[in-house]
């Protein structure tokens, strides 16, 4: 009975020394959650009409692109806008690629080039003297079963779909890795599905003019509204967006533009600026860490920071002096008196008039 009287105590004062300490268990966090700093919010808003990657294969400048935004925090947000005559422009690079992928057809359909390594089926395996062959024999068997397949899911309801899209999961995936490789895209050169593939939001927008910079600026003012994200990353030479970012930096989010342009007025007004060559060389990852320390640094700095405010100062100053003055009034004159009244009662007799009653004594 003492044992349980004891252990009953022990608990109610560790519950009361929770309670007075205000612990808050976050066992669902893990253990290192406490520890572990809060990251800033990254969103990537990608102007597909006016800065399209056009010296860069779509994927590989969007990966890229990823992986310097996020040396400044996580990146939750990559939306990219464009109309459909962006997503069927060819570049000339790739324009010239093909040409130059048809003579080499040419060339080998005739006897007068032989490759060394054989093209290699990435989806079966077989292997091709000729990239003719190949390509007739991706067209006749695995693009005809990608059709298949996808007039199957189509035409399933319910839970038979989900298990046909379950089942085809991994073929349709194998497939359109290696499609990219063997067919040519049928309208441009694969934007669109290559900015999926690294995980971006690819909206497309009608045909008006400033259709995609209206839907962008809308969505990027919509996310600065419920503070969604603490860095704007916007890939644009376009001026028209100044007055977002300007509206950005009043709402104290860092602003980042990637372009060409140099002089642009894009790069004037935000925060930072890289260039595509920069993206792509992976020199924009390295300085976007000191950059993050710049900021850092500066807004520490601007707390620090003392300005001087004269009427402000004039207040305070003459506050003080009231409040000194008014103490001296009342608590002077009361010591003055108090003294005066003492230094009376002592000289009421002459000081060289010796007092009787000590003689006395």
């Amino acid at each position: 009975m003492m044992t349980c009287v004891k252990v009953s105590s022990f608990i109610h004062a560790i519950r009361s020394y929770k309670r007075f300490c205000h612990f808050e268990s976050k066992s669902h966090l893990g253990f290192g959650s406490l520890d572990s700093p809060v990251r800033a919010s990254v969103g990537i808003f990608w102007d597909l009409d006016n800065k399209p990657p056009k010296s860069f294969p779509p994927f590989d400048a969007a990966t890229k692109l990823k992986k310097a935004a996020g040396q400044f925090g996580v990146v939750r947000f990559t939306v990219a806008y464009a109309n459909r005559h962006a997503f069927s422009y060819v570049p000339p690079l790739v324009r010239q690629q093909r040409k130059e992928r048809k003579t080499l057809n040419l060339l080998e359909k005739s006897g007068v080039v032989k490759v060394e390594d054989p093209y290699i089926c990435r989806v079966c395996g077989r292997r091709f003297y000729t990239n003719e062959k190949l390509v007739n024999h991706f067209k006749q068997i695995h693009e005809r079963e990608q059709t298949k397949r996808l007039n199957q899911i189509e035409s399933a309801r319910g839970k038979m779909r989900v298990k046909l899209v379950a089942k085809y999961a991994m073929k349709m995936d194998k497939y359109k890795g290696a499609v990219r490789d063997v067919l040519t895209p049928k309208v441009g050169y694969g934007l669109a599905d290559d900015l999926k593939r690294a995980g971006f939001w690819v909206r497309t927008v009608s045909d008006k003019p400033q259709a995609a910079d209206v839907a962008l600026r809308n969505h990027l003012v919509d996310v600065m509204d419920k503070r969604m994200v603490d860095y704007v990353v916007l890939v644009s030479d376009d001026s028209d967006f100044v007055e977002v970012l300007k509206e950005a930096r009043l709402r104290c989010l860092k602003t980042v533009v990637v372009g060409d342009s140099n002089d642009g007025a894009l790069k004037r007004t935000a925060d930072a600026a890289f260039s595509w060559q920069e993206i792509m060389m992976g020199k924009a990852k390295k300085e976007a860490v000191s950059v993050v320390g710049r900021w850092k640094d500066r807004d520490v700095l601007k707390r620090l920071e003392w300005t001087y405010d004269p009427e402000v100062e004039k207040k305070l100053y003459f506050s003080e002096v009231e409040s000194d003055d008014s103490d001296g009034i009342f608590s002077g004159e009361d010591d003055k008196e108090d003294a005066g009244a003492s230094i009376l009662k002592e000289d009421a007799h002459a000081w060289w008039k010796l007092d009787s009653r000590s003689g006395h004594d």
